[in-house]
């Protein structure tokens, strides 16, 4: 997590601008590369921390940042909703590393807690596919090796998410693990209508101070893309000193998370499975 001046946020698109914005002259942050395009009616941020010097400006990890920002997550039945998850899906691909499956897609987070319940909420909508493939039928060839699972926090189970995660990795070996949290933003116009994709890794908890082992190529041994959604804003950001760390999140938080764990769901499956188009994807999990 990035904490710029009274800013925290774990999203490389705000911590870039605030980085940015604080310096004296218009001349880019040493180690930062940044582009940005239109597609499908939503613009795509990335932001590339190459080096050192990079990371300490932002304070986030060397690696890839790419930032989806929605005017809103469009429902299920939205006629739109088909073109925005192709869009997602098209950045999580770029991530992948080459060479396909197997894959481990886990959400993370508390389920019991809406601004927290993204990522178990996301694996509701992720196609475990692994059992299938096992079973050698020609009928699951289109299909990638997908597992799936929803570790929990340490507080209801015990145990550390790393942990679980460590030994189902150790297990499955898979090629990639693929981590969904909620995150913490800094400027409340893009709480629940921004998506980021990075291939750094992720520390569950961070953004909210609440730090647990980091999930990352360094700890686990592979690859990791963490997709998150900023859901909650330190109450300091908003002007008020005396309410930092205390996080508010939008009054629409229980339709907007939904939303956003439904989009996610469905980009990872779009991204996993390129052999299937996005009809034969929604009849298997409508």
């Amino acid at each position: 997590m990035a904490i710029t001046g009274r800013w925290r946020t774990d999203l490389a698109s705000e911590a870039q601008r605030l980085a940015q914005n604080g310096r004296r002259d218009l001349s880019p942050l040493p180690g930062v590369e940044t582009a940005e395009e239109e597609r499908a009616g939503c613009s795509l941020f990335r932001v590339r921390i190459t080096d050192e010097r990079g990371a300490r400006a932002l304070g986030k990890p060397v690696g890839r940042y790419c930032t989806l920002e929605a005017g809103r997550f469009l429902p299920r039945g939205d006629p739109g909703f088909p073109a925005l998850a192709e869009t997602l899906a098209g950045a999580i691909r770029e991530l992948l590393p080459p060479g396909g499956g197997p894959y481990l897609v886990a959400g993370l987070g508390n389920a019991a807690v809406t601004p927290d319940a993204l990522g178990p909420l996301a694996a509701r909508s992720v196609l475990a596919t692994r059992h299938l493939k096992r079973g050698g039928d020609p009928l699951f060839a289109p299909l990638s090796e997908v597992a799936v699972c929803a570790p929990g926090v340490l507080g209801s189970s015990g145990l550390e998410a790393a942990l679980q995660l460590g030994v189902l990795c150790r297990e499955l070996r898979p090629a990639c693990l693929l981590a969904v949290d909620a995150l913490a933003g800094a400027e409340p116009q893009r709480l629940c209508r921004t998506v980021q994709i990075t291939d750094s890794g992720i520390a569950p908890g961070s953004g909210v101070g609440n730090d647990r082992a980091p999930l990352s190529r360094e700890t686990l041994g592979l690859p990791v893309i963490a997709l998150g959604v900023p859901t909650v804003i330190d109450a300091g950001c908003l002007g008020d000193e005396s309410m930092r760390g205390m996080f508010v999140t939008p009054k629409e938080i229980d339709e907007a998370v939904s939303r956003a764990a439904r989009l996610i769901g469905y980009a990872i499956d779009l991204a996993l499975h390129p052999r299937l188009s996005f009809d034969e994807l929604a009849g298997l999990l409508d």
